[in-house]
């Protein structure tokens, strides 16, 4: 992998778009790889896919050059979270989370973990899931609108050491407000005007997302499902740079 991502520095050159590979069969996922370019964007493998493939197909994809985000969201006791980072990071993943809903021992336990791997991956916190709205966390008991959740649990991220959350754009413009550049805000739910939001209720487009903040774009069905998905990439990459001009003007 490039340096860059090793050292986790974030700049206008490193990929920012994240392809989640939401397939069922390795099959899949590597035919749609072998159509990408690793030097273009970073790979997501969510739990469907690990649960079908294990870690082996990580493995691979780390092999060919991909940054890989490791999407299981990890929440559990401290000691099996920080266990389970470990295993991540000697996978060589880019990046892996856990869910900030599992409290201030658990997330410094995971960061403790891998905090002396030599090639320690980012760690983030998941806060509120994009399908959450008021109605949605009053059914579970969490009482007020998603970005006062999101920005509590930012915060707890912060202060126990993880480099960011994963957050809706919405939500962006708000927590780059109250937090340094270094942390990390991963956006997913990035939809192109007008497209369907399927399963997703907070969702904007990449040109949005940049200007609310974001530093790392999470797309699927808009390159997955794509007739050319490198085409399509293309096509985001020029919004997202359209969107950054007109931010430094």
């Amino acid at each position: 992998m490039p340096s860059a991502d090793r050292t986790h520095q974030c700049d206008s050159v490193e990929p920012r778009i994240v392809v989640a590979l939401d397939f069922a069969s390795a099959g899949r996922a590597l035919e749609l790889v072998d159509r990408l370019d690793p030097g273009r964007c970073r790979l997501k493998v969510g739990k469907e896919l690990f649960v079908r493939t294990g870690p082996e197909l990580v493995k691979r994809l780390v092999d060919r050059g991909y940054s890989v985000f490791l999407d299981l969201k990890f929440h559990d006791i401290p000691n099996t979270v920080a266990g389970a980072c470990r295993a991540a990071a000697d996978l060589g993943v880019w990046m892996v989370n856990v869910h900030a809903l599992g409290g201030k021992e658990m997330l410094t336990a995971a960061r403790r973990a891998i905090d002396s791997d030599s090639q320690r991956p980012l760690l983030i916190g998941v806060t509120l899931l994009t399908s959450h709205d008021i109605q949605s966390l009053g059914e579970i008991g969490l009482q007020g609108d998603p970005l006062t959740g999101v920005t509590r649990l930012a915060e707890l991220a912060q202060h126990t050491g993880l480099d960011g959350v994963v957050c809706s754009a919405q939500e962006a413009s708000g927590l780059r407000a109250r937090f340094a550049k270094d942390f990390r805000l991963v956006v997913p739910g990035i939809r192109a005007f007008g497209a369907r939001t399927d399963d997703q209720r907070r969702v904007v487009t990449p040109a949005a997302a940049i200007a609310a903040g974001a530093d790392y774009l999470v797309v699927g069905r808009p390159i997955t499902r794509a007739a050319d998905p490198l085409w399509a990439l293309s096509a985001l990459e020029q919004e997202m740079r359209s969107a950054r001009r007109r931010l430094d003007r």
